[in-house]
């Protein structure tokens, strides 16, 4: 306020003015959620805008903002509760706490922390510089920092590999909860995965199976394609459910899953090209907000009169979800002597006798008399002598 802020100093008398930059950064972040909540307020905050937004769904943060930014905006959220701004006390319904980006480090004969590209293989397993080749001291891998210089340009690999080829490699490489190890060669492998990607789409829409495809339905009636729907379907719901609960990695993992079985299904002449291209445009949906700039160019050669992104989420069919069959284990007085395969509908007389028919269970049993067999359907069989 002026009259605070402009004063005459206490011991000369002459015009003066207070220091008010005397806040933390993160001080001044702890409140501006709830900024957004009334952008057009004429005052800091507006209650009743705040009471119907907040609290903020979910948090996403390194673990450095546990002791920083996320302290100081519960700190926040308690102080402006008393001065009746809100009626909430906690800011945020859900926290996530992500790992660091780690680097290994890099230092010459001085001590003098170097880039990584300033280095390079000597060609026996160590490290020299760039411009001299003297020897070159590698350190572990340690968080990304401007003070040890083991920071890797967003731009540089951008440059080189795109940036849906680095999108893809920190969803990919580790669990996002984890730190995650930059190297050259995962971002060398998401480059290749996206390269193949493109390859299948391109060699499929420019066939002559694509051109003269007949639009079936999904009882297609072979094993090969019956088989691929199964992956399809299951791949989004797996997708879904990871995506859900911050999985990227695993998410990530499935997609590469589905296109390594349709490149199998590609393969066998008996399998339906309709249920190929469905494959592929389900990977590429799935894809989408990982790497949404090669998804909308594949889009544009797999269904040209429909946006990729005024498509809805995909959804499973459930009668895709459910196995055929399954194994349960079978116990003997609470041993593991086998495992059957049953129908996934089966009931306990169907099991019960599976389980007493199997070869290893005979053998457990040796002439013993069975007091009683106990079947907990689609999990277990245990017989008890």
């Amino acid at each position: 306020h002026p009259t605070w802020k402009f004063i005459r100093c206490p011991r000369c008398g002459s015009p003066a003015v207070r220091e008010t930059d005397t806040f933390d950064t993160f001080v001044d972040s702890s409140w501006y959620f709830c900024r957004y909540a009334c952008p057009d307020a004429e005052t800091p905050l507006d209650a009743h805008a705040l009471n119907a937004w907040l609290p903020v769904d979910q948090y996403v943060g390194g673990i450095e903002h546990a002791i920083l930014h996320l302290l100081y905006s519960r700190f926040f959220m308690r102080a402006m509760k008393r001065c009746g701004y809100v009626t909430i006390e906690e800011p945020f319904a859900g926290l996530f706490t992500q790992g660091m980006i780690c680097h290994e480090t890099y230092q010459d004969a001085n001590g003098n922390w170097l880039y990584p590209e300033e280095v390079k293989e000597d060609g026996t397993g160590g490290m020299v510089t760039l411009a001299d080749n003297l020897p070159v001291t590698v350190g572990r891998s340690v968080s990304m920092s401007k003070s040890k210089r083991n920071v890797v340009d967003p731009e540089e690999i951008i440059d080189s590999y795109g940036a849906d080829t680095a999108r893809l490699f920190m969803l990919s490489d580790s669990p996002p909860e984890r730190d995650l190890e930059w190297s050259d060669t995962g971002i060398k492998g998401a480059w290749r995965y996206l390269g193949s990607l493109w390859r299948m789409v391109m060699e499929f829409t420019e066939s002559s199976a694509a051109k003269n495809i007949e639009r079936t339905s999904d009882e297609v009636g072979n094993a090969a394609s019956d088989s691929a729907l199964r992956t399809i379907h299951q791949t989004i719901e797996g997708v879904t459910l990871d995506l859900e609960k911050f999985h990227f990695n695993r998410a990530v993992a499935r997609i590469r899953q589905l296109t390594n079985a349709l490149g199998e299904l590609q393969s066998n002449k008996h399998s339906s090209a309709e249920v190929y291209l469905q494959g592929l445009k389900i990977v590429v949906r799935l894809l989408a907000p990982m790497t949404p700039h090669i998804c909308t160019e594949l889009w544009q050669h797999l269904d040209p009169n429909n946006s990729l992104f005024n498509m809805a989420w995909p959804t499973a069919d459930p009668k895709y979800l459910q196995e055929d069959n399954i194994v349960l284990p079978v116990q003997v007085n609470g041993k593991k002597r086998a495992t059957i395969t049953l129908p996934s509908g089966h009931d306990k007389a169907a099991a019960e006798k599976a389980a007493l028919a199997d070869e290893g269970v005979q053998r457990a049993i040796a002439g013993k008399a069975v007091r009683k067999v106990i079947v907990v359907p689609g999990k277990i069989v245990n017989v008890v002598l």
